[in-house]
């Protein structure tokens, strides 16, 4: 008996792979087997870009605007290097995903203590509240920029989004990564028009990508740096990706798992290349139309709304900057409802109809952008939205450090677990992220 127990294969987690994450969803969009390569790219192409919609949401708009404005284009390497970030992490979550059949919060309760599994749980939920206060205060902002809608009312209406998720989740999972593609192509065509418009000096923009060690010794640019990074490399993202990869159809085979990992990878990184452009292309747009015109300090999005008309000569600037904020507020919203649903039933076993889920989690953004509306008016919008993605970034470490230990992990992974490489890199990521955390907070506490 003892040498048949040897001989039988052991799994590197604690308990054997239960009930899949979003149920209703997982692997309901059919690969068709004998289709050539773009056919396949076509069919696994969609995770990636409702993952994308998270880094470029308003959270990204209020970092982006406060660091082209007073910088310039240096802050143009901080959203590079962001990327390039983001492009690895994603790509170890859809591996996890696929390879173990386990997101990110299902793995965490595997290998974790409660206690433990407890903590990470209410980390991911102050972040993902986080993130959807960015997304709150910047669709309030939209509304009342286009419509002269009161901010307070704006705030209420975001709640409403619900709706548009429970209907396109009724009709189909390709619906939703449909309407998503669809508004980040249109947010793209708005940015290239007003790149276009602002005319920015294209040597400077390239110097703008080289990194320079600046940064690190002005806490005031290290502080809307790490801002950046926290709207950029966003935490339930991962949790989220590692769950809707799992909506394609793919077999329980080596062979099919290598060729998921390997489109899944291919969709991450072009859908994350769109959301490079548009976060550069913000940027770039404040520094050439604030930074050298007497207008740095400009952080706020309705300032900014106001000036670009004046300043660029048209007043389609305004009105496309507003049009693609709107679009990314609400794409934004579809991806937190998901990756609310994903973290709680992976994290504790706890699961909501996802309207419930979704009202949730709106109010938890609502009641503090509420108060702030409140007191501070349209003024303090600015501040909270760079404040909500700093918030974002002293989070990541807590889901970065587990991801990149179970991908790293042979006995959990098996033969998907990530090469060498791709290990090397993740720990250098991970142990650099928590080391500009730590100095951030040192900067504010000193």
């Amino acid at each position: 008996m003892a040498e048949l127990d040897q001989a039988r294969p052991r799994s590197g987690w604690r308990r054997p792979l239960g009930e899949r994450s979003l149920r209703e969803v997982h692997g309901s969009i059919a690969i068709p087997p004998d289709a050539g390569f773009w056919r396949k790219l076509f069919a696994f192409a969609g995770p990636g870009y409702l993952v994308a919609v998270g880094y470029m949401d308003p959270g990204n708009w209020a970092t982006d605007l406060a660091g082209g404005a007073r910088y310039g284009y240096t802050l143009l390497s901080v959203i590079l290097i962001s990327n390039l970030m983001a492009i690895l992490l994603q790509a170890l979550a859809l591996r996890l995903g696929i390879a173990s059949g386990r997101d990110l919060a299902q793995a965490c309760r595997d290998h974790y203590s409660r206690p433990a599994t407890i903590g990470l749980w209410i980390l991911c939920e102050i972040a993902i509240a986080a993130c959807d206060l960015a997304e709150v205060i910047g669709a309030a902002i939209a509304l009342n920029l286009l419509f002269g809608l009161p901010l307070i009312w704006g705030v209420c209406l975001t709640a409403l989004d619900v709706l548009i998720v429970l209907f396109l989740q009724h009709r189909g999972f390709r619906y939703v990564e449909a309407l998503v593609v669809g508004l980040i192509v249109m947010i793209a065509g708005c940015f290239a028009i007003e790149l276009w418009l602002s005319k920015p000096v294209v040597a400077d923009v390239t110097v703008g990508f080289i990194p320079t060690a600046g940064i690190l010794g002005n806490p005031d640019m290290l502080y809307i740096a790490i801002g950046i990074l926290g709207a950029t490399v966003m935490p339930h993202n991962l949790y989220l990706h590692s769950s809707i990869v799992q909506t394609r159809m793919y077999a329980d085979t080596h062979a099919s798992k290598a060729e998921a990992i390997r489109f899944a990878s291919i969709d991450s990184a072009v859908a994350l290349m769109f959301a490079l452009f548009i976060n550069a292309a913000i940027l770039v747009m404040a520094a050439a139309a604030f930074h050298g015109s007497g207008n740095q300090d400009v952080a706020d999005i309705g300032d900014a709304y106001k000036l670009l008309t004046p300043l660029l000569g048209t007043s389609a600037a305004s009105v496309l900057f507003a049009v693609a904020l709107l679009f990314s507020g609400q794409n934004a919203t579809l991806t937190g409802t998901l990756a609310g649903q994903i973290v709680m039933e992976g994290f504790v076993n706890i699961r909501l109809r996802p309207w419930l889920r979704r009202l949730i989690t709106r109010l938890m953004a609502i009641i503090p952008a509420i108060i702030v509306v409140a007191l501070y008016g349209e003024r303090g919008t600015g501040a909270l939205l760079i404040a909500s993605q700093v918030v974002l970034s002293l989070q990541l470490p807590f889901a970065v450090f587990p991801l990149v230990s179970f991908t790293s992990d042979r006995a959990k992974m098996g033969e998907f677990v990530a090469p060498g490489w791709m290990r090397a890199l993740a720990w250098s990521v991970a142990v650099m992220i928590a080391a500009l955390n730590a100095w951030l907070l040192y900067q504010i506490l000193v």
